[in-house]
């Protein structure tokens, strides 16, 4: 019960545009209890077995609810209404709590067709892969959401914040062979989906017709939301397709290397890497204050190159890949930086996630 709650509330508005949506709605019917939230733009629905006396509906105040079911010892719950009064007895602990009219809340999104079904755990790696590249900046809602590009049995998902840009592509078995469509999905809710219904093996996707609706269902769970309005940049032609220099590099070695030498990088202080015969160099830090400088193992195909970057992005960049290996591949400095994962030293890169950072400009900078 406790996680059914918490699961629910997580759809729950922090400003519900009206008190009947910050509620938790409550079916008991045969042998189920159902438990749905809702604020217009995201709703979550799912079902849990129970011992059920009498069948009906209450709304009751989602948060409130969540914090009591936190708190019952590990023990079988009672839920009985009386009147506008529901009490929630578990073990040697009772809880009363105010019901609000039924008859005001909305009438929750009906799930669309199942338009495919894609693997859970791909499907929540490949989000958590995108989102570290999705816009946190409200003011520019369509980057703080996900493209999801459906061709076939391909599922390609985009996001960018403008500094970099991320992509991964995931099979998956569409109902309808030949699905050619798209929906831009916000980054959030996403990453709830992924998160919450990721690991329950199978993930039906549903999409609703005029794109204005997505739909989420694994096992007795569903989640629909509304889509992002507006055009996405084209982002796909700015990853580039012919890069005359490559350098792999450990990733848990690199990852640590940022992390030390970022100590010093004041803010919006860039990293230095500098790529030479079997070595990386890492520097950071300006003026009299603090400097780092750290090498590491590396191999390059081509000249020799330095480059600057944002840590934050490239961190959390190198952070996206579960690969022994990270394959950096450059046009030139001044140009953005793909890293591709590759699972040995002299192996060939993974393109199914491809994720493009754009470098500081530096004077001393050259390619």
């Amino acid at each position: 019960m406790a996680e059914a709650v918490s699961w629910t509330a997580r759809s729950l508005s922090q400003r519900p545009p009206s008190p009947v949506l910050s509620g938790i709605l409550i079916t008991a019917a045969s042998g189920t209890v159902s438990l749905a939230g809702f604020d217009y733009e995201i709703s979550a629905h799912l079902e849990i077995g129970a011992d059920v006396v009498e069948e009906g509906t209450i709304l009751v105040s989602g948060k409130l609810l969540a914090e009591i079911c936190r708190s019952l010892p590990q023990s079988t719950a009672t839920v009985e209404t009386d009147g506008s009064k529901v009490t929630i007895t578990c073990g040697r602990s009772r809880f009363h709590l105010a019901t609000m009219p039924v008859a005001d809340y909305p009438e929750l999104p009906v799930l669309p067709e199942v338009s495919g079904v894609v693997d859970g755990e791909a499907f929540a790696q490949a989000v958590s892969q995108v989102i570290v590249a999705a816009s946190r900046d409200d003011t520019l809602p369509i980057l703080t959401g996900v493209k999801m590009e459906i061709e076939d049995d391909l599922i390609t998902f985009l996001a960018t914040d403008r500094y970099r840009l991320a992509m991964r592509e995931v099979r998956w078995k569409p109902s309808t062979p030949g699905l050619s469509t798209s929906a831009l999905v916000k980054a959030k809710t996403l990453s709830e989906v992924a998160k919450t219904l990721g690991n329950a093996g199978e993930l039906k996707i549903a999409l609703g017709e005029g794109n204005e609706l997505i739909g989420f269902e694994s096992g007795s769970r569903r989640t629909t939301s509304l889509l992002v309005d507006g055009d996405y940049p084209k982002i796909r032609s700015l990853f580039p397709e012919n890069t005359p220099i490559h350098a792999t590099v450990r990733t848990s070695e690199l990852i640590e290397a940022v992390r030390r030498v970022a100590v010093v990088a004041e803010r919006n202080t860039p990293v230095r890497l500098s790529f030479t015969s079997g070595q990386l160099s890492l520097d950071a830090g300006t003026g009299e204050d603090a400097q780092a400088e750290e090498s590491i193992e590396a191999q390059i195909d081509g000249e020799e190159i330095t480059v600057a970057f944002n840590p934050a992005y490239l961190g959390e960049g190198l952070n996206a890949f579960d690969s022994d290996y990270v394959r950096f591949s450059f046009t030139s400095a001044p140009k953005p930086a793909m890293m591709t994962a590759q699972a040995s030293l002299d192996g060939e890169d993974n393109g199914d996630y491809r994720y493009l950072v754009m470098p500081v400009r530096l004077p001393n900078i050259s390619g």
